[in-house]
């Protein structure tokens, strides 16, 4: 086994299910996460992979289960879900950057109404992170005007603004022609090395095995294998995760 050190705790997910009237997408996912670990969910569509996310998130209330962030169990209903979502980012592969924004205003927002940081703050602070991505020159421009990589990256970007403890990245590079996803992969591995922790949905194998830590197997809405990258990609024990990953190294 490849050994981990893990720093503290972020997130615990335990027992979680989630049915939509009466379909049942996730069914008893249990799911822990450490600061500074990338933990890769793969499954086929229908997997139950988004669903994990959004309930992360809070966007989708559980049906059974808890969540836990930093200790605090996030999914009582109880819990200020704003405050939550303040802590957890969630980035989707269709980038939702707001077009009638510049990319710079897109970043700033939530830093002048989230954090209360005045104009000047904020766009300090943007720009830093623009820079850091090389997209400091496009800060003005509106998203339509730029490529989808770099549309992807300022997405990411706005959600790490905020400096949550826990950053959700949904297929984020599933929109992206190849060679964008490499640029995508290294913000990633930045966020990665400055502490951030990330679950990410991905169907892309080699994005995960590049940059993941710890892969997650989702099927039906359970967790057939998981461990660490390296022995999940080089030696699966499960009969089902074979077969998952054949089929789609054969694509």
């Amino acid at each position: 086994m490849t050994e981990m050190v893990l720093g503290p705790q972020i997130l615990s997910v335990r027992g979680l299910y989630k049915a939509f009237d009466e379909r049942q997408v996730l069914a008893g996912v249990d799911l822990e996460v450490y600061r500074g670990q990338i933990v890769a969910l793969i499954g086929s569509s229908g997997s139950g992979k988004s669903t994990l996310l959004r309930c992360i998130n809070l966007i989708e209330q559980v049906s059974d289960g808890q969540i836990f962030l930093n200790n605090q169990d996030i999914s009582d209903p109880r819990v200020n879900q704003d405050e939550v979502r303040r802590q957890v980012g969630l980035v989707f592969q269709a980038y939702n950057l707001f077009a009638h924004l510049s990319i710079l205003e897109n970043i700033t927002l939530a830093l002048r109404k989230v954090q209360k940081l005045s104009k000047e703050q904020a766009n300090q602070t943007a720009l830093a992170l623009l820079d850091r991505i090389g997209l400091a020159e496009k800060a003005n421009s509106y998203p339509d005007k730029i490529s989808g990589g770099q549309q992807q990256r300022a997405a990411i970007i706005r959600a790490v603004a905020l400096n949550p403890a826990l950053l959700l990245l949904d297929e984020v590079t599933s929109a992206l022609d190849p060679e964008l996803v490499a640029e995508v992969l290294e913000l990633i591995r930045e966020l990665k090395a400055q502490g951030t922790s990330i679950v990410m949905a991905t169907h892309e194998l080699s994005f995960a095995r590049d940059v993941a830590d710890w892969v997650v197997f989702l099927d039906g809405g359970v967790v057939v294998e998981e461990g660490p990258a390296a022995d999940f990609f080089g030696n699966p024990q499960q009969v089902r995760t074979r077969e998952f990953l054949t089929r789609l190294n054969s694509h």
